[in-house]
């Protein structure tokens, strides 16, 4: 499912159950960092707000109608991406995250790559997503795999919304 030899990325749970325990830190990693970043560190799991804390306790129910892709290095779990189920030809990806110590190996760009091929086979026309602006580095990967600014969605300040056709 990649280019990437070294990587493989594969749908959970229905491919990738042994990923359970792998999910759910990679999701903590990333909601932690993403907490500190906006400039609200909190001090474990715990301290996230309610709705990030479901999605990495309880990931079944949190994505239940959306695909969640798993990004391995051998038997490790090192990324993971979730995709929303398709409405209105539009998919959106959400909760991009690499380890940070395996960033500039593929494992983003394969995420990617598996993202944009399970949208085409649903038949979805755009995909879209957000990122903070911070995200300098995210945002330039995007922009190589042809995601464009778009006017935002969201109202959150200080958030890049993005698209692009499959």
């Amino acid at each position: 499912m990649t280019d990437h030899p070294d990587i493989t990325v594969l749908r959970w749970p229905d491919q990738a159950p042994e990923a359970d325990d792998g999910l759910a830190e990679l999701l903590a990693a990333y909601h932690l960092r993403t907490e500190a970043e906006k400039g609200r560190p909190v001090d474990g799991v715990p301290g996230l707000p309610e709705r990030y804390r479901a999605e990495i306790t309880r990931p079944r129910a949190a994505f239940a109608d959306d695909v969640v892709l798993v990004a391995f290095l051998g038997d490790a779990p090192v990324g993971c991406l979730v995709v929303t189920s398709p409405k209105d030809g539009q998919s959106e990806i959400k909760r991009l995250w690499t380890d940070p110590g395996l960033r500039g190996r593929g494992v983003a760009s394969a995420l990617l790559g598996a993202a944009l091929a399970q949208a085409a086979e649903h038949g979805v026309h755009t995909v879209r997503l957000s990122v903070w602006e911070w995200r300098t580095g995210a945002i330039a990967l995007y922009e190589r795999l042809g995601f464009t600014v778009t006017p935002s969605w969201d109202e959150r300040e200080r958030l890049v919304c993005m698209e692009r056709t499959v």
